[in-house]
């Protein structure tokens, strides 16, 4: 195996042309937040895309522009809707300051978003990469972007050891980033950095006989297209778990409003017990559960339904839902941050990614 010798960042036009007039030819041009001006669109595109998939964001950018056609329109919405229509997107945090940031730019901005990267790397939600991304395309900023996808081209063609979130790798790679700009074409630049790592220059099975870069690839010159970028340094996955309670009665299910912060925040999601008493005794459990409820009404009929794993960034959630039917409901208004809504309009509803599956799944079988 060849071991890649570290270089000085390039100092020559030669990368940026080739990638300029390879994004001409063959990069991406159809997408439905290119050829606009619209910094908003833009911004919206670029918090979208983070950490998402082109094909998973169509749908949801779509729509979203349809409820909330400009920054006004979207920072005068109610935080529930906002978080009922990034529902299933994931990276709810994303949701959260994209609706802050609205706010921000219409009462301190007057709607408009700024041209400097910088001042738009100040605003919620959007750093460094994604503030120069919308500068270059709203209104054609020299500014140097670095996402995953940059992050990998830029080591397989610059031979760039270490994990790229290393903090020596990572200012290496911004100060090759800058030194790469381009006098002109930022715009087609950038998306062909975009293009390059989302359809070539892949995590796995790279499509190097294709890559405009091969010829000037040293991690392809030395047969480590697979190595690089560095793998992050393996951490055990901590396991959590958790007791899902699907209470209905009358056609109407119960739920619980998540508090703004953490996992889930802002969303609705199904009551939660940290976990069921041990042992086999369907009296105890129907007494748990009863003395759980004691504020909404009384248990009619509890099921266990099958458990499922549901995988975030830092740990796996492992959920036990329990169904549990009422015989009759309390006529005392819930208690705060509780809720009943109709089973037929729930999906409706901004719920998390699994708790919608749950639901969903179940389908039919929930009823009074």
């Amino acid at each position: 195996m060849k071991r890649i010798v570290k270089k000085s960042p390039p100092q020559d036009t030669s990368f940026a042309e080739a990638l300029i007039s390879w994004q001409k030819q063959h990069g991406r041009h159809k997408l439905p937040w290119q050829r606009t001006r619209d910094a908003y669109r833009i911004w919206l595109s670029e918090i979208m895309l983070q950490q998402t998939q082109v094909a998973t964001v169509i749908p949801y950018y779509a729509r979203f522009l349809e409820r909330f056609p400009d920054v006004a329109a979207l920072a005068a919405a109610p935080t529930e809707e906002v978080m009922a229509h990034w529902s299933g997107l994931g990276y709810y945090t994303r949701a959260r300051n994209l609706h802050r940031c609205a706010q921000q730019i219409i009462a301190q901005h007057a709607g408009i978003f700024s041209q400097d990267p910088e001042a738009l790397a100040s605003l919620p939600g959007i750093g460094k990469s994604t503030a120069a991304a919308i500068a270059a395309f709203a209104y054609g900023a020299r500014a140097a972007i670095l996402d995953g996808n940059v992050k990998r081209v830029f080591c397989r063609v610059f031979g760039i050891e270490g994990f790229p979130g290393q903090v020596a790798v990572e200012r290496d790679l911004w100060q090759r980033a800058e030194a790469l700009l381009p006098a002109q074409e930022i715009e087609a630049y950038t998306q062909g950095l975009m293009d390059l790592g989302a359809t070539l220059c892949t995590r796995t099975r790279p499509a190097c006989e294709r890559c405009p870069m091969q010829s000037r690839c040293i991690a392809h010159a030395a047969g480590r297209a697979a190595e690089l970028p560095a793998r992050k340094p393996k951490k055990a996955i901590p396991e959590k778990s958790t007791v899902m309670l699907v209470v209905v009665h009358a056609g109407e299910i119960l739920m619980e409003q998540r508090l703004p912060q953490g996992i889930w925040g802002g969303l609705l999601s199904l009551p939660e017990l940290n976990r069921l008493s041990s042992g086999d005794s369907d009296v105890g459990l129907h007494e748990q559960l009863a003395l759980a409820l004691s504020a909404f009404g009384d248990i009619d009929d509890i099921k266990m339904l099958n458990g499922f794993v549901h995988g975030f960034t830092h740990y796996r959630l492992s959920v036990i839902p329990v169904h549990i039917t009422l015989r009759q409901r309390h006529l005392m208004a819930a208690p705060p941050d509780y809720q009943w809504r109709a089973l037929a309009q729930i999906s409706e509803a901004a719920l998390p990614s699994p708790v919608r599956k749950l639901l969903v799944t179940l389908g039919a079988t929930m009823v009074s």
